[in-house]
């Protein structure tokens, strides 16, 4: 697994796309909200500022990364070439997903750092890092399920969009208004929960036992795109 970590990061250095939608892009973003970090928590709070700095970062440096790059790799026949080794199905998978996902939660660390040194501390480290855990599993499980219905690298521009597009409007939508209404509506949303426990572990004033719960939609998204990942992932090109 190791092996296939090492060589997938010299990839990802390698590709300038995957560069600008991993790195630059989610940065420059983030260097916005941070800059601005006083308007936008008057429109919703420095929970919403890290919240949004979240999901940028998982959405265009994780998520669309890994469809990418599961989509690149069935079509050069790279996965196929790494199931005829001793590796395992969980062993390849993780292994080419290893390196995006150190390099996402590396940046959202480092992003958030610079917010709290701006802005001012999270009321709870360990909740807003649960916050963050399972943002990027669902995130990766929702991946490997787009990776499913992505026939290229170039098809993946297209088919990452809802996801990406969607949890960034969620987090947004949850950041902006808090979850006072429609509340089921939007903590069953993917990332309306996990933006709430954001909010949460930023802002305080909010019980960590009633926190928890909000993992709870999260983990359910992640049981469901593992379920659908295990239902339209493929191994070798259609013919």
């Amino acid at each position: 697994m190791l092996s296939i970590a090492l060589g997938e990061l010299i990839q990802i250095f390698r590709n300038r796309l995957v560069l600008v939608t991993s790195f630059i892009m989610p940065t420059a973003v983030s260097a916005y909200f941070i800059r601005q970090h006083e308007v936008f928590a008057d429109l919703g709070s420095l929970g919403y500022i890290a919240a949004v700095v979240v999901f940028t970062v998982g959405a265009f440096g994780l998520y669309t990364t890994t469809v990418t790059t599961l989509a690149s790799r069935r079509q050069n026949l790279f996965l196929k070439r790494l199931r005829s080794t001793p590796a395992g199905d969980a062993g390849i998978l993780s292994g080419l997903m290893l390196p995006v996902t150190v390099l996402a939660l590396v940046q959202v660390v480092a992003i958030l750092v610079v917010l709290a040194s701006v802005a001012g501390e999270p009321a709870n480290v360990p909740l807003l890092a649960a916050a963050v855990l399972s943002t990027v599993v669902m995130m990766l499980g929702l991946g490997l399920a787009t990776a499913g219905l992505t026939n290229s690298p170039e098809h993946a521009q297209v088919t990452t969009l809802p996801v990406s597009l969607g949890t960034i409007a969620v987090a947004s939508w949850v950041g902006i208004t808090g979850t006072e209404e429609l509340t089921l509506l939007k903590r069953l949303l993917p990332g309306g929960s996990a933006t709430e426990l954001v909010l949460n572990a930023w802002n305080g004033g909010v019980p960590v036992a009633e926190s928890l719960l909000l993992l709870a939609p999260t983990l359910s998204w992640v049981v469901v795109a593992i379920a659908l990942a295990s239902r339209l992932f493929r191994w070798e090109p259609r013919r």
